[in-house]
């Protein structure tokens, strides 16, 4: 693919290493960012009365962390991350999934990623 490996990309006189290219993150589709909200407002919820530095403490994150999950900010935080949240509020995974996974009607969640070469070209 040109401007990753071969050494062209769009900053004329400096080359990025494929390595580093290869590092580029796709943008989130409007699903994603959807599904990190959903996501921060069942993590809010389920905290409920319980201080957020309690709980990203007990859940070994930083409350920063938390909080950029909990407003949205991080809309596809680690895996990790969430399943030590969960597991501080007492969430199971499955309940966390079932909640944050409302695909739209007409929408095939198996087609998210088709199109993430033209995201990531444009």
């Amino acid at each position: 693919m040109p401007g990753l490996s071969d050494g062209t990309n769009n900053y004329p006189g400096h080359i990025i290493p494929a390595t580093i290219a290869a590092m580029v993150r796709l943008p989130l589709t409007s699903a994603e960012v959807e599904r990190g909200r959903r996501l921060g407002a069942l993590l809010r919820r389920a905290r409920g009365e319980r201080s957020m530095l309690e709980t990203a403490l007990d859940a070994r994150v930083s409350p920063e962390t938390l909080r950029k999950i909990e407003t949205g900010r991080v809309a596809t935080p680690a895996f990790p991350t969430v399943a030590a949240i969960a597991s501080v509020l007492g969430l199971s995974l499955d309940a966390v999934w079932a909640e944050i996974d409302q695909t739209e009607p007409g929408v095939n969640p198996a087609d998210s990623g088709e199109h993430a070469r033209d995201r990531l070209a444009s």
